[in-house]
């Protein structure tokens, strides 16, 4: 596989529910279908997803007939210029650099698409592990001050 791409689904504080690694080469909105049917098979109850304006259109009719899943598109104003916190976009940007904080991750060196999915779901079980231990990661720790 020349390349690929990771698509999540996460809820509302960061934590991953879905990840899917497709080849680079598929299409956003193809790789949201079984994104979509792995998170209804996982989580029916689930009801709303914001998304990002990259799957609009044929996607969101599919999912509110085919999984009762209304799928809420986060655009950005086309009256804005530069740099631009979007509503619940920062959720997901924010897990995505937690991510990359694993050196399994950051390279791209798994040889199967369902051991990179493995290895996302790793990362992120470490990092739920550490918030319930009431750890800090290393990143952001202050250091302690020798007296």
């Amino acid at each position: 596989m020349a390349g690929r791409k990771q698509h999540l689904v996460v809820d509302c504080l960061g934590l991953v529910l879905v990840v899917m690694v497709t080849a680079a080469s598929v299409q956003d909105l193809d790789a949201a279908v079984g994104l979509l049917q792995r998170l209804r098979k996982l989580y029916f109850s689930i009801r709303l997803i914001w998304a990002d304006d990259g799957y609009a259109g044929r996607l969101v009719d599919w999912a509110a007939e085919k999984l009762q899943i209304s799928l809420d598109i986060v655009k950005r104003s086309d009256d804005t210029t530069g740099f631009v916190v979007l509503p619940r976009r920062w959720v997901m940007e924010r897990t995505l650099s937690r991510l990359m904080r694993s050196r399994r991750l950051v390279r791209d060196v798994e040889t199967l698409p369902a051991m990179h999915e493995s290895m996302v779901l790793w990362s992120m079980t470490m990092l739920m592990g550490s918030r319930l231990a009431g750890r800090r990661p290393a990143a952001f720790s202050r250091p302690s001050r020798a007296q």
